[in-house]
C-alpha cells in the first residue's frame, strides 16, 4: 500500500503521536522511529499498530499494516532530526503493578528526554524491575526518549507514580534511598543500596524536598572537588551499578 499524501488520516495520526504527549495517552499508541527498534518491538511481541517506510527492499514482519511513501513523508511524520526511513506506531504496554520488594529505580523530576531513555536503558540492562517516573519527568514514550532507550523501552517497566503512591510502597516494605549531596550522605562505594529503590533527582535541583522526606538514607559518588555534579544519567548507571555487584 502506498500514501502520498501528508492529509491521509494514518500520517495525521503518526505526526500527532509524535508531538502530542495528551494524545499519545489518549490514544494510548506511541510512535517509533528506525529499523532496530521495529526489530525490538517484533522480538518483544508488542502491539505494532502500523508501519510507514520509505525504503523500497523492507520487508514487515508480523500483520500490522505497512505503507510506502516518499522520504519527505517519513521526515514529515518524525519529529526527530534525523529520521531513519521508518516509523512506526505500537501499543503502550500494560505494566504489572510494582512490588514493594522489588528493585526499581526512581527517577523525581528529569525532564530531559535523553537521560530518561538512557537510565531506562541501562535499568534494563542491570535487570531492574522497574523505572518509576514522580515529579514531572519526560515521558517516557517521547520520540527522543524512546530513541535514547535503545528499545528497552519494550523490555523494561516503566511506570509514572506519585508522592502517596511511593508512600504507600514505603508502608508496604520498600526502602527508597536517595542519591544526594548531603552532609549524612555515605560514599555510594561502600554502602550499596541491595534491595533499595534508588532515587534520582535532576542536575539542576537534585532530589525534590518531597523525595528528600521519603528516603531512609542517602549515598554520594565521590567526585574530583573541580566537579560540580554529575549527568543525571551518568549518576544513576553508577549508583545502580554498585547495587549489584
Amino acid at each position: 500500500m502506498t500514501i502520498a499524501s501528508r492529509k491521509n488520516p494514518f500520517i495525521t495520526h503518526l505526526r500527532k503521536l509524535g508531538a502530542s504527549r495528551e494524545y499519545r495517552y489518549e490514544t494510548r499508541e506511541f510512535l517509533c522511529d528506525g529499523e532496530k527498534l521495529l526489530q525490538e518491538a517484533v522480538a518483544s511481541g508488542a502491539e505494532i499498530t502500523g508501519i510507514v517506510t520509505s525504503g523500497a527492499g523492507f520487508e514487515p514482519a508480523g500483520d500490522a499494516p505497512c505503507y510506502r511513501v516518499p522520504p519527505e513523508l517519513v521526515d514529515y511524520i518524525s519529529p526527530l532530526k534525523n529520521p531513519q526511513g521508518i516509523v512506526f506506531s505500537c501499543q503502550m504496554p500494560q505494566c504489572d503493578p510494582i512490588t514493594p520488594d522489588g528493585r526499581y529505580v526512581i527517577l523525581d523530576g528529569i525532564q530531559d528526554p535523553g537521560n530518561v531513555g538512557t537510565i531506562i536503558r541501562t535499568a534494563n540492562a542491570f535487570g531492574f524491575e522497574g523505572v518509576l517516573l514522580t515529579g514531572g519527568c519526560a515521558d517516557p514514550y517521547n520520540p527522543k526518549t524512546v530513541r535514547s532507550a535503545m528499545g528497552a523501552v519494550f523490555w523494561q517497566k516503566v511506570m509514572e507514580i506519585s508522592p502517596p503512591g511511593l508512600l504507600a510502597m514505603k508502608k508496604a516494605g520498600m526502602k527508597i534511598c536517595g542519591g544526594a549531596l548531603r552532609a549524612d550522605s555515605r560514599d555510594v562505594r561502600d554502602t550499596a543500596p541491595p534491595g533499595a529503590a534508588i532515587a534520582i533527582g535532576s542536575e539542576g535541583r537534585g532530589l525534590s524536598d518531597e523525595m528528600l522526606d521519603l528516603c531512609d538514607g542517602f549515598v554520594k559518588i565521590p567526585m574530583s572537588p573541580r566537579s560540580e555534579s554529575l549527568n543525571a544519567a551518568v549518576a544513576a548507571a553508577i549508583i545502580m551499578w554498585e547495587a549489584i555487584r
